[in-house]
């Protein structure tokens, strides 16, 4: 007889090979950081670019972003055990609103630089005229910090991670401001020196954007915090797959939760009063692996089988 292996030894390995993917995906980005920061500082300097100076430190702020990632990512996807008898999923979620928080504060910084310039500028102070070098590392740094969000986000949606796609959308934070820099940079390059006042402009719009994303990113976390339910189309989702389930005559007490990269589901599914007690554990069985499948992704679904004393049943399948 061949050997079968069970669906947690698979789950396990599944698990094993989204760390390596998430971890592969982040030590990418971090090298690739690593030397767009230092071509930034280096270019704001030597090609007198404040705007792509300011751009080097907004890169350098991935580092962090990126070692919490590679800290977090393998803690997240440990196994349960006694301590953490749920997994250890909310780690994931903790260090996505961590990175969310950074993407605002980093967004605030680059506001408030922008904003400075604007304000000496009315006040008639003149702004340096970049170089030609500005120019070029800016736009290198923009394809680079696209293919990376691209890449990165990609890896992230493959193994349904949070944390990972909030670092694919730092490194698209990222993009965007370098391109706000470079249509600033190129007016200063390219026009009369009023129109030099356009790279701090473009800063600060950019900035908006980048703390809306950042903001977008902590409401979601938060309510994971707070163990809000699944969205509604998710959870109507598993009343239907519940209601279809051969065996299930009805369900309620329906409750459900985040857990990072993990749903948990808990219900009660009432079946005919008459069957074994085998029978009742082959129907729940039958309908955790159909919400499993349906999801595809891990779950911790807990399910308590009642005999149906005739209780009046909803539209959706479920009573009272």
């Amino acid at each position: 007889m061949p050997y079968r292996r069970d669906h947690h030894s698979i789950a396990a390995d599944a698990d094993l090979a989204a760390v390596r993917e998430a971890r592969r995906a982040t030590w990418t980005g971090f090298w690739v950081n690593a030397v767009l920061g230092v071509a930034k500082v280096w270019g704001g300097i030597a090609g007198r670019s404040g705007a792509l100076f300011a751009d080097g430190i907004h890169s350098f702020s991935d580092f962090i972003t990126d070692a919490i990632v590679l800290a977090v990512v393998g803690i997240a996807r440990r196994k349960p055990d006694d301590k953490y008898q749920y997994g250890r999923g909310k780690y994931e979620t903790g260090a996505t609103l961590l990175v969310a928080v950074i993407l605002v504060v980093a967004a605030a910084g680059l506001f408030i630089d922008g904003l400075e310039k604007v304000i000496g500028w009315a006040a008639g102070a003149e702004l340096e005229r970049p170089s030609a070098l500005a120019l070029a590392i800016i736009v290198v740094s923009i394809a680079a910090k696209e293919w990376l969000y691209r890449y990165t986000r990609a890896v992230g949606e493959r193994i349904g991670s949070a944390v990972v796609v909030a670092n694919a959308w730092h490194h698209r934070s990222d993009a965007l401001s370098s391109v706000a820099t470079l249509a600033g940079v190129a007016g200063a390059f390219l026009l009369s020196p009023r129109w030099r006042v356009l790279d701090p402009l473009a800063v600060m719009v950019v900035a908006v954007f980048i703390a809306f994303v950042g903001i977008k990113m902590i409401i979601p976390a938060v309510k994971e915090f707070l163990e809000v339910s699944l969205p509604e189309r998710e959870l109507d989702e598993i009343k239907a797959i519940v209601a279809s389930t051969p065996g299930v005559i009805t369900f309620h007490r329906l409750r459900s939760r985040r857990n990072g990269s993990r749903f948990i589901v808990d219900l009660h599914i009432k079946v005919d009063p008459e069957i074994s007690v085998s029978e009742g554990h082959a129907t729940a069985s039958r309908l955790e692996r159909a919400i499993t499948d349906a999801f595809g992704r891990r779950g911790i679904i807990n399910i308590h089988v009642e005999p149906y004393k005739g209780e009046q049943i909803r539209k959706d399948g479920s009573c009272e």
